[in-house]
């Protein structure tokens, strides 16, 4: 189908000109944006759009989906990672699938009217007798129609071992590594439109065996899937790694085989400037995740000195318990307004964190066809309205437009390979009054266990 999107007002295509489209078209066949302009053809669909903003799709990085259902609870708040986890496992025990399912929904849902149109998520708590979480996820996703990369996390370090999480969601090795293997061959077909994705992921440093780390890299690597973990988060976390093995985190990982461009991990706070290097030299990326680690009170990730390095760099929104949103226009403001505060002139302009958000998030899922508004890409972008009161001026920027001042409204199309997945703001795949009262009903479920 031949779909035009007609008198755009402004591309911001992030491409490798940073290109700036004025009173354009763009079209669209099969998934693909096939042109840019003027294009002979008849089109059997048209959108006008003459007052409109387009972007790439944002791509976010690292998400924890389950926790849409854990948000803003009292009990948790003004903790640090590790006692907010310690508090929290208690109520992630008791997940099943219709949990992570609508909890996906919803959370992906949120994201994709905010214009994502790809998500990655780290999941990696797998109560006993939970179900299968992962092909929930990818029901979700499908429903929803947004691109989705599904991790299959795990843990191996229980309480009694040292760790965080409760006996109940831990299993061992060789149990992990049957249904990574099992999941990989299920969902990772890159020839299908590239919609659906499986990465290895344990959790973090602190709450798996070195052995499971390093027998995680060797699966991975046989069937050509990427790798992600948690590393540099917190002070607690490398004061665990050097107590415990003699070595900072980065240098812990790397004894495991765990450095390289198919690497991503999450955070990246606490780096010295030998292991930004070290990042730099083998491609080994990072997903910024700047409200999270405001809450938390992680720390601040010096992205002035990763970007300098070469260290592949995207954005994220992690967990929403620990955000509590999942709104990559957010965090785009966010990031751009902590690193003013924090390093001033050398911190990254609002287009940076844009580019961020899109291409360099794609760059660290392995994807070179999202990400960027060009002809051959998929077609994976939203657009919002630029004449209306609270747009006035701001849109004259079009590309420092999220950094600088900010959008906080939903978009008003979002097309995924293609594909309008929401309009005027509301999502097409998806009852969402069905699914507010379904989500109800289910963290009342969830939260009446621990008497919440």
């Amino acid at each position: 189908m031949l779909t035009r999107l007609k008198h755009i007002r402004s591309i911001v295509s992030c491409d490798e000109r940073d290109t700036l489209y004025q009173d354009t078209d763009l079209w669209i066949q099969d998934g693909i944006i096939v042109a840019i302009g003027p294009y002979e053809g008849v089109p059997e669909e048209t959108y006008d759009c003459r007052d409109m903003l387009l972007y790439p799709g944002f791509v976010n990085t690292h998400h924890h989906l389950y926790q849409y259902f854990t948000r803003s609870l009292v009990q948790v708040q003004g903790m640090e990672l590790f006692d907010w986890l310690k508090t929290l496992y208690e109520i992630w025990k008791n997940l099943n699938e219709d949990t992570v399912y609508l909890s996906s929904l919803a959370a992906m849902g949120e994201l994709m009217r905010y214009g994502c149109t790809t998500c990655f998520d780290h999941h990696y708590v797998f109560p006993a007798n939970g179900g299968d979480l992962i092909a929930r996820q990818m029901q979700a996703a499908d429903k929803l129609g947004i691109r989705f990369v599904a991790s299959r996390g795990s843990m191996d370090l229980s309480k009694k071992d040292g760790g965080l999480p409760p006996d109940s969601v831990v299993q061992t090795i060789d149990e992990i590594l049957a249904d990574s293997q099992r999941l990989i061959e299920l969902y990772h077909h890159p020839d299908n439109d590239h919609m659906h994705d499986l990465v290895l992921a344990p959790c973090s440093p602190f709450s798996v065996s070195g052995d499971l780390l390093r027998e995680s890299a060797k699966l991975a690597r046989c069937y050509g899937v990427r790798l992600h973990t948690h590393v540099g988060e917190t002070r607690d976390e490398e004061d665990y790694t050097l107590s415990r093995f003699g070595l900072r985190p980065v240098a812990y990982m790397e004894s495991l085989g765990w450095l390289g461009e198919d690497v991503w991990f999450a955070h990246g706070i606490h780096l010295n400037d030998a292991e930004i290097q070290r990042m730099a030299q083998t491609h080994t990326g990072i997903a910024h995740c700047p409200n999270s680690n405001m809450k938390l009170h992680s720390g601040v990730c010096r992205v002035p000195d990763l970007l300098k390095a070469g260290v592949p760099l995207g954005l994220a929104v992690d967990g929403s318990a620990s955000n509590d949103g999942s709104n990559m226009m957010d965090e785009i403001r966010s990031a751009f307004l902590l690193h003013r505060l924090t390093w001033g002139e050398k911190a990254p302009t609002g287009y940076q964190f844009l580019k961020l958000a899109t291409v360099g998030s794609a760059h660290l899922l392995g994807r070179t066809d999202i990400g960027t508004i060009k002809v051959g890409k998929r077609a994976d972008c939203f657009l919002i309205r630029a004449n209306s009161p609270d747009m006035l001026c701001a849109q004259l920027n079009p590309m420092d437009l999220f950094g600088n001042v900010g959008y906080h409204r939903p978009c008003d199309l979002v097309f995924i390979n293609g594909r309008l997945t929401v309009k005027d703001g509301h999502l097409l795949g998806v009852d969402e009054h069905a699914l507010y009262e379904a989500g109800r009903r289910e963290i009342h479920r969830l939260l009446i266990l621990i008497r919440v």
